[in-house]
């Protein structure tokens, strides 16, 4: 009999993964759980991590939710638990692909193993994606080593069911000791451990909120971590049963961690920064400030439209397959947008710039024509706008050059230079309206009560007109958020609406923006440092804000 035919006889079941969704940061997923993910037909998740899973899961992806069922055999510490085994196995047995996500790793989850013997005796065929446990990522993004050169015994405890035995075991070595606990047990367990033998001096870190941007951390001692989280008004609190890591031993020492605590000591880190752009202008912005630890939130300030006559846009579309242009300039990501939605109109594609030259303002625009298929001829080697643009470009040669035509796709509000620059240089110029840029609508009411409120550490404009809108949608920032803008014109509109600039960029970049916001940050948490003051956030010295107690 062929292995074809053995398979033919076995039940119709589908398939599932228990899949580790590590401690909370997204860039800890591994690529073999990124391609589970994308493959899945049912995302059955656990709560704190289901925003980190979806986002690599296909579209249209079912997330059904575990609910308690009222059930004798269902476990008290976890209500939820048999549910969402049941949902796993209905959606097995219904021939679909599950993943099921789990916080840190499968094999340390305390209730992972049962739903996979539960596969198991059903006949369903799973498999296992390890993920970065919390109790190895939490102590690595705070700058705690488990282990040195002295290789030392390193323990992991889960307070909630560790016994007696395993306390006066831990207790009475000099080993690393990881504990997963709650907040406001910490205290109850570093006691534990004085108890059990430990000496009330032993140094201990307590680590919330790990590997995310609201990550926080308090370095103590096992008798002294009680008064540290009271003095921090940490506790008492309602949120003391979230979930912490902490580390006892000499590698958590204080003195050790000042200099390996590379996560929280990022420039921004948990800034939230506003960022006032189109969501597709944002995406690499928004990247770059996640780099240096903050968190961008995206507000788009325009809109773009077709223009009101496409007449002139589909007359020079047609000219460029006709010969008309010897060059074409692209100014923005939306030209680029226009006229490659215009290509498709036609049922044209990049084959059509064959024999045009192409010219790109700037990297991002550039970066918008390689991937439509387009390598530009020309990118400013220096400044990266309209001006420098013309700084590269060559006059008319009527000798080298068969047309003296260019095509200028741009927005209704663009300026004149670039075109006034290019008829110096002896060009004929088609300037055409290609879009049209109209104020967004008003973000959500929290935004805008955040923007007007003091609860953004930052923004970041990037034009005069996004300076104008963004007062215009959504009301003018608080005077404890910190103005950064992209050169001497946008600062200038920055203070005709009653703004006070901090940081300019050197140049007209908005990653050179970026990068002249991360130095203000790493300046301001340097001075708080020196001071012996404790490292805030802007938002953090508004009147009347209080530090929150989990984190950033």
């Amino acid at each position: 009999m062929s292995p074809t035919s053995n398979l033919a006889g076995l039940p119709a079941h589908g398939h599932v993964t228990f899949l580790g969704a590590g401690p909370g940061d997204p860039g800890l997923l591994t690529l073999r759980a990124v391609e589970a993910l994308a493959r899945a037909d049912v995302l059955i998740a656990e709560p704190d991590v289901l925003d980190v899973v979806r986002a690599h899961a296909r579209g249209g992806v079912d997330t059904p939710h575990p609910k308690a069922v009222d059930d004798a055999s269902a476990i008290a510490e976890a209500p939820s638990l048999r549910a969402a085994t049941n949902l796993v196995m209905e959606a097995a047995k219904g021939g679909r692909r599950v993943v099921r996500a789990v916080t840190g790793d499968p094999g340390l989850d305390a209730y992972a193993a049962e739903e996979m013997l539960a596969c198991a005796t059903e006949g369903i065929p799973f498999e296992v994606v390890p993920g970065i446990a919390a109790a190895v990522g939490v102590p690595a993004y705070a700058g705690v080593p488990l282990r040195d050169a002295q290789g030392t015994d390193v323990r992991f405890i889960d307070a909630r069911t560790a016994s007696d035995r395993c306390w006066s075991e831990v207790g009475a070595s000099d080993g690393t000791v990881v504990i997963s606990t709650a907040l406001d047990s910490v205290a109850a367990a570093a006691g534990e451990l004085v108890s059990s033998g430990r000496k009330p001096d032993t140094p201990m870190t307590v680590t919330v909120a790990g590997t995310t941007t609201r990550q926080r951390t308090w370095n103590a001692t096992l008798g002294t971590i009680a008064q540290v989280l009271k003095q921090a008004k940490v506790l008492p609190s309602p949120d003391g049963g979230q979930p912490v890591i902490a580390v006892v031993g000499e590698r958590s020492a204080a003195a050790q961690r000042d200099q390996l605590s590379w996560f929280e000591s990022k420039p921004l880190f948990g800034w939230r920064v506003l960022v006032p752009r189109t969501k597709e202008q944002a995406a690499s912005l928004s990247d770059q400030l996640r780099s240096y630890g903050a968190v961008p939130h995206e507000v788009p300030t325009i809109a773009v439209e077709p223009p009101r006559t496409p007449q002139q846009m589909e007359r020079a579309v047609k000219g460029l397959v006709t010969g008309r242009y010897e060059w074409i300039a692209f100014t923005s990501v939306n030209a680029v947008k226009a006229v490659r939605e215009k290509f498709e109109e036609y049922g044209l594609d990049a084959r059509a710039f064959a024999g045009i030259k192409v010219a790109a303002v700037g990297e991002q625009t550039a970066a918008a024509l390689v991937a439509f298929g387009v390598k530009p001829d020309l990118v400013p080697s220096g400044e990266q706008s309209a001006a420098g643009l013309l700084d590269d470009w060559p006059p008319y040669d009527p000798v080298f050059d068969p047309i003296d035509r260019v095509f200028l796709p741009r927005a209704d509000i663009a300026t004149e230079t670039l075109v006034a620059g290019l008829i110096d240089l002896g060009w004929e110029v088609d300037d055409v309206t290609a879009y049209r840029t109209v104020r967004a609508s008003p973000p959500p009411a929290d935004t805008r009560e955040a923007i007007k409120g003091g609860g953004f550490d930052a923004v970041l404009f990037t034009s005069s007109s996004t300076v104008r809108n963004l007062v215009g949608i959504a009301g003018k920032p608080h005077n404890v958020t910190v103005i950064a803008c992209i050169g001497p014109a946008t600062a200038k509109t920055a203070e005709e609406h009653g703004l006070r600039v901090d940081v300019m960029a050197p140049e007209p970049s908005v990653h050179k923006l970026a990068e002249a916001l991360a130095e203000f940050g790493l300046r301001r948490r340097a001075a708080a440092l020196d001071a012996g003051d404790p490292v805030t956030r802007p938002s953090e010295r508004r009147p009347g804000s209080r530090r929150r107690r989990t984190a950033p």
